[in-house]
């Protein structure tokens, strides 16, 4: 079982309190907790370096 990170936090991810989508730049995947996104906390593409709101 993989166990991904929020990149914006750090929080380890498990169940479905996280959501996954592309960067825009690169397409490498990013791992985000649900907080993390609702409260809009920037986020960096560890491949690319692209910084996100």
């Amino acid at each position: 079982m993989d166990i991904h990170r929020c990149v914006s936090c750090g929080a380890n991810l498990v169940g479905t309190n996280y959501v996954v989508f592309p960067c825009p730049v690169c397409g490498e995947m990013i791992y985000r907790c649900k907080r993390c996104r609702k409260l809009a906390n920037p986020y960096k593409c560890e491949n690319c370096g692209f910084v996100g709101p």
